[in-house]
């Protein structure tokens, strides 16, 4: 599976632009990972993440990249 086949941003309705980011609920549904593995990683450093207000939200393209960095150590061992 390409990482172009996974959805890495909600679908949203056809007026509204694309989101730029992502609640984490929304980021781990993009990963097919639980909330709390998402917060792990968050927490971890290995996906980021911003802090607005008290709201966590991660980038948009994030998901995507953090599939792409594992993807990358796998095949580097």
């Amino acid at each position: 599976m390409s990482i172009a086949s996974v959805d890495t941003v909600p679908p949203v309705a056809d007026d509204l632009p694309a989101p730029v980011l992502l609640t984490v609920e929304e980021a781990a549904r993009c990963l097919r990972i639980g909330r709390t593995t998402c917060f792990a990683l968050i927490r971890s450093g290995e996906l980021e993440s911003l802090l607005i207000g008290g709201l966590r939200r991660v980038p948009a393209d994030e998901p995507a990249a953090y599939l792409a960095r594992r993807r990358a150590e796998q095949r580097a061992a």
